[in-house]
């Protein structure tokens, strides 16, 4: 197509204009039609991070088998640690607390809510156990006599949240927002710090009753898992989050 003389006249115009004002100009162009990366998953979401388990996979037994400890810790929990990090990548998951993650759980993807609760669940799980376990004393077994009348009492009622936990899931005990305590399960990796759980309160001890928590050893005996499980309770870090 022909240009035609005040066409060339208004080209070369704007040419020099942008000539005479330097190239800043048009890097501050180009920068304004660029979308904004701040707060991108990278700099603020929030990554979950497996701890470090701290006994040896051999130092609960005879109550939980070395065999049973080493793939629960470095398979299964591993694996949810991997997939609840990708969720929050590929879905541009944007909280910055466990605590607003959890909160948010009916928001959440099933990707993210499962495997951020069996990230999350995990974690409190190795704390709340240690090689050799006494009954609770001193202000936890206080609040325990108190609030179930005896620490038998408490352990009837928490088996029996454990034993009839359909499937797989959680047993806990909990204080709620009067910081009063009690027990309840959960399903799947569900845990009662998520909106959608029935029982809600903070966490102060919680038992996994998935099958792979128990059944190289115990198979289909949860209830014999349970009871040899009361031999590892770390009631001082109980104690600590009952603070």
């Amino acid at each position: 197509m022909k240009t035609t003389r005040r066409e060339f006249v208004q080209q070369a115009l704007k040419a020099t204009t942008l000539t005479a004002l330097g190239t800043p100009l048009a890097f501050k162009a180009l920068a304004e039609d660029q979308p904004s990366h701040s707060g991108t998953i990278s700099e603020s979401a929030l990554q979950f991070s497996q701890v470090t388990l701290p006994y040896a996979y051999s130092a609960l037994e005879p109550s939980i088998d070395a065999t049973t400890m080493e793939i629960h810790y470095t398979k299964h929990h591993t694996a949810y640690i991997k997939n609840v990090n990708e969720a929050i990548a590929a879905e541009k998951i944007t909280f910055s607390s466990e605590k607003d993650f959890f909160a948010n759980a009916s928001k959440l993807s099933a990707k993210a809510r499962n495997n951020g609760g069996g990230a999350w669940n995990h974690n409190f799980f190795w704390q709340v156990m240690k090689p050799g376990s006494a009954n609770p004393t001193g202000k936890i077994g206080e609040a325990i006599n108190s609030s179930f009348g005896s620490f038998d009492k408490f352990k009837e009622q928490f088996t029996q949240a454990a034993m009839t936990r359909f499937g797989s899931g959680w047993a806990w005990l909990v204080k709620d927002s009067s910081g009063k305590l009690k027990i309840g399960s959960t399903p799947n990796q569900d845990n009662p710090l998520m909106d959608v759980s029935e029982l809600k309160g903070t966490p102060i001890l919680g038992i996994d009753v998935w099958e792979h928590a128990y059944y190289l050893k115990y198979q289909n005996k949860r209830n014999e898992y349970i009871a040899n499980w009361y031999n590892v309770v770390n009631w001082d870090e109980v104690a600590k989050r009952l603070a």
